[in-house]
C-alpha cells in the first residue's frame, strides 16, 4: 500500500460518488412504506388509496434522514488523508 494521493484506490474499493438527490430517497422510501403499510391495511381493510396517502407522507419524512445516513456512509468509506 502506498501513501501517494495520487494512486488509484485499491482493486476491491468502490468509487467515490455524490450522494443522491433528495427526490430519489424520497420516491424508495414512499415505495417501502407503501409496500409495509399495503399489507396491514389489507388485513384491516383500509382503502389502498389512504395507505398511499400516509405512505407519501411517511416518505418525505423518512427521505431527509435516508439521505443524511447516506452521506454519512459515504464519507466513511473515504480513505483517511
Amino acid at each position: 500500500m502506498t501513501t501517494d494521493p495520487s494512486s488509484p484506490p485499491p482493486s476491491g474499493a468502490l468509487p467515490d460518488r455524490a450522494p443522491r438527490c433528495l427526490l430519489v430517497h424520497f420516491g424508495v422510501d414512499a415505495a417501502v412504506a407503501f409496500l409495509a403499510l399495503i399489507m396491514l391495511g389489507l388485513i384491516l381493510g383500509i382503502p389502498w388509496g389512504w395507505v398511499a396517502i400516509v405512505a407519501l407522507v411517511v416518505g418525505a419524512v423518512a427521505c431527509r434522514y435516508t439521505r443524511r445516513a447516506e452521506i454519512r456512509a459515504l464519507a466513511a468509506r473515504r480513505p483517511a488523508p
